[in-house]
């Protein structure tokens, strides 16, 4: 089977992060029957066309389910037949042809390794076709390769170091259009880290001119862009960064579960908000980026929801907020208790009253308690050191 081009600026969708989204989903406790099913069809399709022998070996160790010893010799066969063809045109493009077309023939063996799943080699005869490349674009386009080998595998080592080669290529003169490819890359990275504000500008500031569909879809851009702007910015930021960006809107209306999870924040509709939070908690759990910050996801999301209730009173009921978010009186208690604990909501609970006090923060106070504090830390170093020199 043919590679498949990405959309747009014809890069190759390669490795296909459909497969380890897919892998993901069989692995997944969650996933009903149906996911599972669709999942299981992809894979062996994807695997038989393409003859990814290493891919599969794998794919049955972490299923834990015993391979199909004849399927996986068929597939070595064929592997072994196209490695010898391309070993043959990388010996024929040294010995009779140019720089070019050695480099193309390097980089068609570790495209092949991608292709099949074979993490190691495909990283190996990449570096050695970037060492026979010369021109800065090419060379940036083997390191986002390199980049999407480790987000397939989601290897931070692998990402995290060619992140670096890559900034370091672009400031030497990168073009355009890989500039804005790069800041997608990192914005999907910031996913994996949880750095949702490096995420949402990236992905804001590429949402106009993006081309990267080797990484994933327009639609699925629109939707990390809401669900990270809306963690990460401020009410303001997220209405005329998002709510007014008419690329987002364009697509919103193909996605009314994010439309409304973030209307209803924006306007302040809480009970609703609860709502669409409960679904949004089923998106991400099926999200193999997104998933593994769930808990931590879904949590800073009432916080924020709460904090901006409180910002718009001196003090109110427990009952008012209860009824406002569509839950009960002993929920709120307990849930704003604990956030209060942890500092993460600026207020007290007057159990009596049943009343809860905002106590807004004094920054200028703050500020100076900070500077006082770092001054004191200061003239200690400094009697210190001292104390030291006379002796």
């Amino acid at each position: 089977m043919p590679i498949e081009l990405a959309e747009g600026e014809g890069q190759k969708k390669l490795p296909n992060l459909d497969l380890a989204q897919a892998l993901f989903t069989l692995l997944a406790p969650h996933s009903n029957n149906e996911e599972k099913d669709g999942a299981k069809e992809f894979l062996d399709k994807e695997i038989t066309e393409n003859n990814m022998a290493p891919f599969y070996r794998r794919v049955c160790e972490d299923l834990k389910c015993p391979i199909d010893k004849d399927k996986f010799s068929t597939m070595e066969k064929q592997n072994t037949i196209k490695l010898e063809e391309l070993d043959e045109k990388i010996k024929d493009a040294e010995e009779n042809l140019g720089e070019t077309e050695v480099r193309d023939a390097y980089l068609e063996k570790a495209e092949f390794f991608v292709l099949i799943g074979d993490k190691e080699k495909s990283l190996s005869v990449l570096r050695q076709s970037y060492e026979k490349t010369s021109t800065l674009g090419h060379k940036l386009d083997n390191i986002f390769l390199q980049i999407r080998v480790g987000f397939f595998y989601l290897d931070n080592d692998i990402i995290i170091r060619n992140i670096e080669k890559a900034n370091t290529l672009i400031e030497e003169g990168g073009d355009w259009d890989r500039r804005n490819r790069l800041k997608v890359y990192k914005g999907y990275y910031a996913l994996t880290t949880r750095e949702y504000k490096t995420a949402a500008q990236n992905f804001s500031e590429s949402i106009a001119t993006f081309t990267s569909y080797e990484l994933m879809t327009y639609k699925k851009l629109v939707e990390y862009t809401v669900l990270t702007s809306v963690i990460s910015l401020k009410r303001a930021e997220l209405g005329t960064k998002v709510l007014k960006g008419a690329e987002i809107l364009e697509c919103l209306h193909q996605l009314p579960l994010l439309s409304q999870y973030l209307h209803s924040l924006y306007d302040c509709q809480y009970r609703k908000f609860f709502q669409c939070l409960c679904d949004i908690e089923k998106m991400l759990r099926s999200d193999r980026l997104l998933s593994r910050h769930l808990v931590y996801y879904i949590r800073q999301m009432r916080i924020i929801a709460y904090a901006q209730l409180l910002e718009s009173y001196r003090s109110l009921t427990l009952q008012y907020m209860a009824d406002a978010f569509g839950v009960s009186v002993q929920f709120i208690d307990k849930e704003l208790s604990r956030f209060i604990a942890a500092g993460k909501l600026n207020c007290k609970i007057d159990k009596v009253r049943g009343i809860v006090e905002t106590n807004r923060p004094d920054s200028k106070n703050y500020q100076y308690q900070a500077v006082i504090k770092q001054g004191d830390a200061l003239l200690n170093r400094i009697q210190k050191l001292s104390r030291v020199i006379n002796l």
